[in-house]
């Protein structure tokens, strides 16, 4: 499902900067003029950390490591994309990202000032802990986005919305994602599949991650979809920090789930040979469904939301 929605702002600046638009009917024209004039000035916002930011009117060159999947929603593109030892990316994203180069994850300076960026939008604020901010911003101005525990995709949505002049364009995204996740809660119900429940698992170096019931994809599973929670997710899930939490051998067979959600993990992991792992109801029954890294499983926001709810009706509902 697509999830852009295209706005003509820029076109129509362009337009006035050249002096085309009047050639368009005058009442047509007044009424472009009055919203760009509204939309295109700096603003002075202040970030998750108290800063008071000067965003740039228009910002074309973005760097948002980790935030991508939000500028895309928002119709932007950066002009570098996150990475991790320049192998890990978001797969998902690289229909809108071909072509866009990589920057690491933990933003070293220099790189960032090879992409001569207009703005700098940082997701994580221990990312600019030891003085980096001050660096950051004498490179563009700097804005933080809302972060940390207990903040949701959705906060983060709205807080890179209102930087980027786009409040309206996220709550179109908003609408259409929850339309999708209450049509498909709504077949899953018909299709008696809500009364299943259901497990996401990251199985890497013989080491078992589980999602936590409200985090990540668990978000979307338990939450925006209704799926029963198993009483391990649930346990796990009152101490967990992260998206994935870390599960003994032990504690992983006590899992009751009906289905398993298996992400980026190596099918000859010794794991898998394990009789925990064979014993699992799931398995036995062959309900467990594996998605790879190249999925939008480990990653959150609107698309990668959409693409999970889209691989959960394939899985149970044979879509």
């Amino acid at each position: 499902m697509n999830l852009l929605n295209k706005s003509a702002l820029f076109g129509l600046t362009l337009l006035i900067s050249g002096g085309l638009l009047a050639a368009c009917g005058t009442q047509n024209a007044g009424t472009s003029n009055s919203t760009i004039e509204n939309t295109a000035k700096e603003r002075v916002l202040t970030d998750t950390l108290g800063n008071e930011v000067t965003i740039p009117a228009n910002p074309k060159r973005i760097i948002a490591s980790y935030l991508e999947d939000y500028l895309i929603a928002l119709d932007e593109t950066p002009v570098a994309q996150w990475t991790v030892n320049n192998a890990s990316i978001q797969d998902y994203l690289q229909e809108e990202l071909d072509g866009i180069p990589t920057i690491s994850y933990d933003l070293p300076y220099e790189e960032i000032l090879k992409y001569e960026p207009d703005l700098i939008l940082v997701s994580s604020s221990p990312l600019v802990e030891g003085g980096k901010y001050d660096e950051y911003n004498k490179a563009a101005p700097t804005y933080v986005v809302k972060n940390g525990e207990g903040v949701t995709w959705r906060d983060q949505l709205t807080d890179v919305a209102n930087v980027l002049n786009k409040e309206k364009q996220a709550e179109e995204v908003l609408e259409t994602y929850d339309t999708l996740a209450a049509d498909t809660k709504e077949e899953l119900t018909q299709a008696n599949a809500n009364n299943q429940s259901a497990a996401v698992l990251w199985v890497t170096n013989n080491q078992v991650f589980m999602v936590a019931e409200t985090k990540s994809s668990g978000t979307v599973l338990y939450g925006d979809l209704g799926l029963k929670v198993p009483e391990l997710v649930t346990e796990i899930s009152k101490d967990a920090t992260a998206d994935w939490s870390a599960v003994s051998l032990e504690k992983m067979a006590e899992l009751d789930a009906d289905n398993i959600f298996l992400i980026n993990s190596d099918e000859s992991d010794p794991f898998f040979e394990e009789s925990v792992w064979k014993n699992l109801d799931a398995v036995k029954n062959d309900k467990v469904f594996s998605f790879g890294g190249d999925s939008s499983w480990l990653y959150n926001g609107p698309i990668a939301n959409t693409k999970i709810i889209e691989d959960v009706k394939t899985s149970l509902l044979g879509e």
